[in-house]
């Protein structure tokens, strides 16, 4: 955003010591609608851009888009009924069926019908997939291997509500198998545009072994994402997915994050994120090369359809680099040295930093994440796992193996 020719003023609410060299930092809370209410009257903002899940599921778009001091302020995000796609696997779910859009067999289960859910696990094929309901910070997903280990996890969510309010009610899912990847569209609630696809990397270990993350790293384009297998996708599931919102009266302008799995070489829907994901933003902007915010203008006047995307022919790849005990316990506060500044080949996008007394401090799991663009995706790798390597923090580790299946 703040390289467009049109940005005047960029304000990024709480941000972290990497938001600051771009703009101007806010100590303001995604999800406090009248303090941000307060702040963009006073500094005259005229366009709202949401980058996280919460806000969206907690209604900021009806919130700026009910307010007559407000309402003249473009939102680039959904409505609270559309941000329901990720608010809740089960809405998600229940649309993709009222649409034929291809997903994974499922049921839905919750205190209501607990003993219904123990009946159905300990007869479901191996391996079970157990998802939260609600937001659980990616890791409200459990693939259980056994049914002793299905029917814990279900009792953990539901009796002992593991993720709280989020696993009230528990999505079963049929396992597939494949390969995935993720799906970026812009839509102004009528027409859309496809950003750059990118795989991203969830296990903490090297192998895709260990427990889930928010995503360990990321790589744009995705080598077995051709032309024929993206229109596939575009047909039966990008293309239903956007008329589907229209059909049903949702609002959604803003970003539809789809995640695939590609079985047997055809796409099936794992998960909707009403954003744009992380760490995959990381490698689909860097390749995106629009003014964004010509692209947000066209979403909020309705003109998007008129608009080409342009995408850069290099790959990207992001390494991610997390804190010690991450995605368990780990320590915050520890000074980061070494990060290089950007190129035109290169960025350190920052996650969980912040500033403090001239220093950069970790204050996340995850804390850095490195972006190379190179002529080829092997290239990119080095450079990033080059600079991951040069980066120094107590504790830092980050997996060497991100885009193993394609170099």
């Amino acid at each position: 955003m703040s390289q467009s020719t049109k940005c005047t003023g960029l304000f990024i609410a709480p941000g972290n010591a990497g938001t600051a060299q771009y703009g101007t930092n806010v100590n303001i809370a995604g999800t406090d609608f009248e303090k941000l209410k307060n702040f963009c009257i006073d500094n005259k903002i005229e366009l709202l851009v949401v980058g996280p899940e919460d806000p969206l599921v907690h209604g900021v778009y009806d919130f700026f888009t009910q307010d007559p001091a407000l309402q003249h302020i473009p939102v680039i995000g959904p409505s609270k009924v559309g941000a329901q796609l990720e608010g809740s696997k089960a809405f998600a779910k229940e649309f993709m069926l009222r649409h034929n859009i291809p997903t994974a067999a499922y049921r839905e289960f919750s205190e209501a019908n607990y003993e219904d859910g123990v009946a159905y696990l300990k007869q479901h094929s191996l391996p079970i997939v157990l998802k939260a309901d609600g937001l659980a910070a990616g890791k409200g997903v459990v693939i259980a291997a056994t049914h002793e280990e299905a029917l814990t996890e279900f009792a953990q969510m539901i009796k002992d509500a593991k993720f709280g309010d989020a696993s009230k009610k528990v999505v079963v899912e049929q396992f597939l198998t494949g390969i995935e990847l993720s799906v970026f569209v812009l839509t102004d609630g009528i027409s859309y545009k496809i950003l750059p696809a990118a795989k991203d990397y969830k296990r903490i270990g090297e192998g895709d072994t260990g427990l889930n993350t928010g995503g360990m790293g990321a790589i744009s384009p995705v080598p077995f994402a051709g032309k024929a297998f993206m229109d596939e996708v575009e047909q039966t599931i990008i293309r239903p997915t956007v008329e589907g919102l229209a059909k049903e009266n949702i609002t959604y302008k803003g970003f539809v994050f789809v995640g695939l799995i590609s079985v047997e070489g055809k796409p099936f829907v794992i998960e909707y994120n009403c954003r744009m994901g992380d760490p995959e933003t990381e490698v689909v902007m860097p390749r995106l090369q629009n003014d964004l915010l010509e692209l947000f203008a066209a979403v909020s006047n309705g003109t998007l359809a008129e608009q080409t995307i342009y995408e850069d022919p290099r790959a990207a790849a992001t390494v991610m680099l997390v804190a010690g005990g991450y995605p368990e316990a780990y320590e915050k506060g520890k000074e980061i040295t070494g990060i290089p500044e950007a190129t035109l080949d290169q960025i350190v996008f920052h996650a969980g930093t912040k500033e403090e007394g001239g220093m950069v401090l970790t204050n996340g799991g995850r804390v850095l994440t490195v972006t190379s663009m190179a002529a080829d995706l092997n290239l990119a790798l080095t450079h990033s796992k080059q600079t991951a390597e040069s980066i120094s923090f107590e504790g830092k580790y980050y997996r060497r193996d991100i885009g193993y299946e394609f170099v």
